[in-house]
């Protein structure tokens, strides 16, 4: 069972992001729009410090496959040096975010508190990016597991560090969603403690040797993990942009069309953890068949893990389209924000189809080491059709949150078309042709 631990990793870690809106709505309705708008900045910058590093588990399972576990050691250790620049430039550029904030147009109460929430969370993210190495790392050996512990463990350790830090306890006074941002962050460096003890000590680790010695930052392996890992970490920057820039519409509408999108916006990404958690095994099972040269079976792994996803998107689907109300309560007690959440979450259902099977789609070809193409379908399909579309129809056509969604839809279901179909293609290769 490669893919369970995976999956309720996942899903631990966006537990995270669905407890932090539970109780920041239970703060207000501001409170609830700060937490939306903050993390959908957070989330635009770390996106594409995960992308990038998702060159990590490609490249291990490959190694694997063709039985070069002696290079491994030498890959992780400036995967990490290269974790660490990225996780600190990335705290050093979200610490002033009230210069892009303003852009949006928010209400003054709510921009004040997302800015505190980003300063906030932004310190947590050089302890992700080394976490996210050492996890892909054993994502790509196979040993699951960890990655399964680790994120319970940091989704039960967050719920308590919100309701200390946003509402106080114990002596310490409420931040409000200041102290979400400053949990988060608390989570991620236990997160990142706990995954490099485990593979300091851990028996199946060993053979590699990450924490063996120490090495400077060489710049030909860091060129190499960039190579593959750019072009994802730029795709996946672009499907999250889009996603930014729907948040952003929304902004424009008010305050309660805002928190009303944050609600469908963050179960959706609680359900999307389904697919991601998928994709990241068929990467692992994929890339491992690439590595030993055998193309049918990658593309047999492939096809295999785009069924299964269809399959948990339907069930994921259903469940929003019959259970709306019961969703949007889980969030807020307000009706005018509840009222914009169900008629969203109906959105929501439909766009949980394409979603999952544009992410499948892209880790199988992932697993093939084939990113560069990918990216430029995605940009196509995000900025070329999803996004001028979604605002066509939401603020030109005046179809309010609705029309952006259907935009958001439009472009995730091209992006999963070609994807799809660019993966069928390289799979037609010659049987046992090794891709290097």
């Amino acid at each position: 069972m490669l893919a369970l631990p995976l999956i309720i990793g996942q899903l631990s870690n966006v537990g995270m992001s669905f407890v932090d809106a539970l109780m920041a709505g239970r703060l207000s309705a501001e409170a609830l729009a700060a937490v939306a708008i903050g993390g959908t900045l957070w989330n635009s910058f770390t996106i594409f410090l995960i992308g990038t590093l998702l060159a990590v588990p490609a490249l291990i399972s490959q190694l694997d496959g063709a039985g070069r576990r002696g290079r491994m050691g030498r890959l992780i250790r400036q995967a990490l040096w290269l974790a660490i620049f990225l996780g600190v430039s990335i705290t050093v550029l979200l610490h002033p975010a009230a210069p892009l904030l303003s852009l949006v147009g928010l209400e003054p109460a709510v921009l004040a508190q997302a800015v505190e929430y980003v300063r906030a969370i932004s310190w947590g993210a050089p302890f992700l990016g080394v976490y996210l190495v050492l996890r892909y790392f054993s994502d790509g050996l196979g040993l699951t597991r960890p990655t399964m512990y680790i994120g319970l463990a940091g989704m039960l350790l967050n719920i308590p560090a919100d309701y200390v830090l946003m509402f106080g306890a114990f002596g310490i006074e409420g931040m409000g969603a200041r102290g979400t941002g400053y949990a988060t962050a608390l989570v991620l460096a236990f997160q990142c403690a706990t995954m490099a003890v485990v593979v300091l000590r851990g028996r199946a680790y060993a053979e590699v040797g990450v924490f063996s010695c120490f090495q400077r930052p060489a710049g030909r392996r860091i060129v190499q993990i960039l190579r593959l890992g750019l072009p994802v970490g730029a795709a996946i920057f672009v499907e999250s942009s889009m996603f930014v820039a729907a948040t952003l519409l929304m902004g424009s509408l008010g305050t309660m069309t805002l928190a009303g999108h944050q609600v469908a916006l963050n179960f959706s990404g609680l359900m999307f953890m389904i697919p991601l958690g998928l994709g990241l095994a068929i990467t692992v099972r994929v890339g491992n068949a690439a590595g030993r040269g055998d193309l049918p079976e990658a593309r047999f792994r492939g096809i295999a893990g785009l069924s299964v996803v269809l399959c948990t998107q339907v069930i994921s689907a259903t469940v929003i389209w019959l259970f709306p109300e019961e969703i949007a309560g889980l969030y807020t007690q307000d009706a005018a924000v509840a009222t914009i959440a169900v008629t969203l979450l109906f959105f929501s259902a439909i766009f949980q189809l394409s979603d999952g099977i544009q992410v499948a789609a892209a880790a199988a070809l992932r697993g093939l080491k084939d990113t560069t193409v990918p990216m430029v379908l995605m940009i196509v399909s995000y900025w070329v059709v999803g996004i001028p579309l979604s605002y066509y129809l939401g603020i030109v056509a005046g179809r309010s949150g609705s029309g952006i969604w259907i935009g958001l839809i439009t472009g995730l279901t091209v992006a999963a078309v070609a994807l799809t179909l660019r993966f069928f293609r390289l799979t037609k290769l010659q049987p046992r042709t090794r891709l290097t």
